[in-house]
């Protein structure tokens, strides 16, 4: 029997808000992946709350990564979502230095905004860091909202978000695309792919999942079911990193989350499910079981 690939996940651990590890480790479990979670902090809740407590985990990480030495681990592939502070990264850059080989797939998920926004915890400085942790990457996997922030920084987000806003259909799809090309220039990625985007009246209320890998271009479209929702971009990211350990192609992974998520968000729109309060993906989790 071969062995099972292993995924690093450098991620916080939310009790509540289905995001984070508590999303990353089912998803990454049931496609037959070992899901190996390095808290970056615990918190009651994800920040969208109107209150959270969070512990910040920076000054344990090196006694975890010295015990993991130990034990002479070696993922297949390498997964970071939320960082708790710029000090924080220092530390995963150290973890890539110490666990990352030449076959170890890093696809960072860069934690900072969404729909025009920064998180409440974003900082220039934390931005600045999340950038020198992206020049590391083999595959970035940011909203619109990241992929912006990436590019330009924190002091051009609300001008940048405003004139995305102004586009439709085509015109919107064709920005994205310049977006994806200007990133994997600026940070020598082998793929991009921009999450969640809202396609708008033109395209009949659908959300596009943009991949650029290899120089081309390609789109996952599917039906726009209501707002955002808590821990979707987490899940995501899952699909994908667990489906590239195991040799998929980067567009059937994003098919696959696209159709994952796409059922899940359904049930919450008509359960009428706060954004907060996360989707009910735990219900299909058996399909990403399934090959193909």
């Amino acid at each position: 029997m071969e062995e099972l690939k292993k995924i690093a996940i450098l991620n916080d651990l939310s009790g509540l808000g289905k995001c984070s590890l508590t999303a990353a480790i089912p998803v990454i479990s049931v496609m037959g992946v070992q899901a190996c979670p390095l808290p970056t902090a615990i918190l009651s809740n994800q920040t969208g709350y109107d209150s959270y407590y969070c512990d910040d985990y920076t000054d344990r990480m090196d006694q975890i990564m010295e015990e993991w030495e130990k034990r002479k681990f070696h993922p297949d592939g390498i997964y970071t979502g939320f960082v708790a502070g710029k000090q924080q990264v220092e530390k995963i850059l150290k973890f890539l230095r110490i666990f990352r080989k030449e076959d170890t797939l890093l696809l960072v998920d860069p934690v900072m905004g969404d729909q025009g926004k920064v998180y409440d915890f974003m900082t220039q400085d934390l931005c600045n860091e999340m950038k020198r942790l992206a020049e590391n990457a083999d595959v970035l996997t940011p909203n619109m909202t990241e992929a912006i922030l990436l590019l330009y920084g924190m002091d051009e987000l609300n001008r940048c978000w405003q004139e995305i806003c102004n586009y439709q259909g085509a015109e919107l799809r064709q920005r994205a695309e310049e977006i994806a090309e200007q990133l994997v220039k600026k940070y020598h990625v082998k793929a991009v792919v921009i999450t969640g985007i809202d396609l708008g009246q033109d395209e009949k209320e659908q959300i596009g999942n943009l991949i650029l890998e290899n120089g081309m271009i390609s789109w996952v479209i599917s039906p726009r079911y209501g707002g955002s929702y808590s821990g979707t971009g987490d899940l995501f990211a899952s699909v994908l990193s667990a489906g590239m350990v195991k040799g998929m192609a980067i567009r059937t992974c994003v098919e696959k989350a696209s159709q994952f998520l796409g059922k899940a968000i359904r049930d919450a729109v008509e359960e009428q499910t706060d954004r907060n309060d996360g989707i009910c993906f735990e219900t299909y989790l058996y399909e990403l079981g399934k090959e193909g």
